[in-house]
């Protein structure tokens, strides 16, 4: 099994994406020509978007994001969270939360999207030091 890619219900999916590619500097894989589906390259993933409109179409019912109550976040790790953050604010995301030092050493950060899910900002994990043994 491999995890293919991620998705995210919205109302509109090519203003998502292009809030991605600024907010995050994410690029485009595509936008279906309906523009009811779309991905961004993110690595060995993919994060999609569906339109709420196509899932009810589909007899789902799909729920709006909200990063007062989420139900999940999307995590992107990068060397600068401050700048990150900057760049996402001055994209149209907002701040929930600025960034902060963990105690195991992780600097973390959150924004919700401009569909109000919430994404963090963090830098990588660092894996824990081996012990002699």
């Amino acid at each position: 099994m491999q995890f293919g890619y991620t998705i995210l219900y919205v109302e509109d999916v090519p203003q998502t994406i292009a809030f991605y590619e600024a907010a995050f500097g994410l690029t485009r894989r595509f936008v279906h020509e309906a523009g009811d589906y779309g991905e961004l390259d993110t690595g060995a993933t993919a994060l999609a978007f569906s339109s709420l409109r196509l899932m009810t179409e589909l007899g789902k019912n799909p729920q709006r994001a909200t990063a007062q109550a989420p139900s999940f976040e999307i995590a992107f790790t990068t060397a600068d969270v401050a700048a990150a953050v900057q760049r996402a604010v001055a994209a149209g995301a907002s701040l929930v939360h600025a960034p902060e030092q963990m105690p195991w050493g992780q600097t973390v950060a959150y924004v919700a999207d401009i569909n109000d899910a919430l994404v963090e900002l963090c830098t990588p994990v660092a894996p824990p030091p081996a012990t002699a043994g």
